[in-house]
């Protein structure tokens, strides 16, 4: 096999790779959803992140790798944003469906585009524009608790809950730390600033909890059960370590704009594993709705490369 083939077959291995890691994420809304039946919002999410911290650690010293000291602060602050994304879409899973969730967090892939503006200077490009404003339209149509065109301004809104509203917030918050990666990761240690994100995570969850707690917000409570350890380590060793692994190892083989595009897949799956496996139905509006965020995503990410302007 010559290089060219091999190359090709790589290639082809890393897109197979990403779309692996899109459907494992897919099904993360499915699983956290039913696992809060079992314990409070915030306690998993800091189990879910000390499990992963534990282990990543674990494979940290084995590789006899060390902490640089000025990939600490800059960890702990994208720690912060990350966990105000966890925060917020946990809890909104406890009001909204699986389905929703899975298609509002995806919005980020267009919200990225408008932080980058602000904080990076960069202006969106057109396809960034466009899957913007499809994205917002889609998000009009899945508020909508209508039947018809009849009742469709009438209950405007009606549908979009106040989880939908945390979802949406996650969605921003997700953005705000894929920009801050951008700006920060090419200036300090990856290992130290991935250790640093994910125990942040896991510490101000516990602490939130127990101030939630304190507050009668949300009660503490845990059950053990089955589901409930196999929802952890999905997400913990899977959705989190083994996604991260695979990241890592092949997204440098795929284009930018072709990974965006198999990552947009995400609220698909997120939907088959809820229709599925929790009967998730959705309205006509719903349904309308999902479709036209998915194609505000798609075309986020594809407009510019097909019409060959420069992003």
């Amino acid at each position: 096999m010559n290089n060219y083939s091999q190359n090709r077959s790589y290639k082809y291995l890393g897109e197979g790779a990403l779309l692996l890691m899109t459907v494992l994420w897919g099904g993360t809304f499915v699983i956290v959803k039913e696992s809060l039946s079992d314990i409070s919002s915030l306690l998993f999410v800091a189990f879910r992140f000390g499990i992963a911290a534990v282990v990543l650690l674990l494979i940290f010293f084995a590789a006899k790798k060390r902490f640089d000291q000025k990939s600490i602060l800059p960890g702990m602050f994208l720690g912060f944003f990350l966990f105000l994304g966890f925060f917020t879409q946990t809890i909104g899973l406890k009001y909204t469906t699986a389905t929703k969730s899975g298609f509002i967090t995806g919005s980020l892939v267009v919200m990225v585009p408008l932080f980058q503006t602000i904080i990076e200077k960069k202006l969106p490009s057109k396809g960034a524009q466009i899957g913007t404003v499809l994205v917002f339209i889609g998000i009009i149509f899945l508020s909508s608790g209508g039947t018809s065109i009849t009742n469709f301004l009438a209950e405007l809104g009606a549908n979009f809950n106040f989880g939908d509203w945390l979802t949406l917030a996650c969605a921003a918050f997700f953005a705000l730390h894929v920009v801050y990666i951008d700006v920060i990761s090419v200036k300090y240690n990856f290992w130290t600033l991935l250790i640093s994100q994910i125990i942040t995570v896991s510490v101000l969850s516990f602490i939130t909890a127990f101030i939630f707690s304190g507050f009668n917000v949300e009660g503490l409570h845990v059950s053990f059960t089955s589901y409930l350890i196999f929802g952890l380590l999905y997400t913990s060793l899977l959705a989190t370590l083994f996604n991260l692994g695979i990241q890592t190892k092949f997204q440098k083989v795929v284009s930018p704009t072709k990974a965006g595009i198999i990552y947009s897949f995400e609220p698909i799956f997120a939907a088959l594993f809820a229709f599925f496996l929790l009967n998730e139905k959705i309205s006509n509006f719903g349904l309308v709705g999902s479709a036209i965020i998915f194609v505000g995503l798609i075309v986020s990410e594809a407009f510019d490369s097909y019409f060959g302007i420069s992003k």
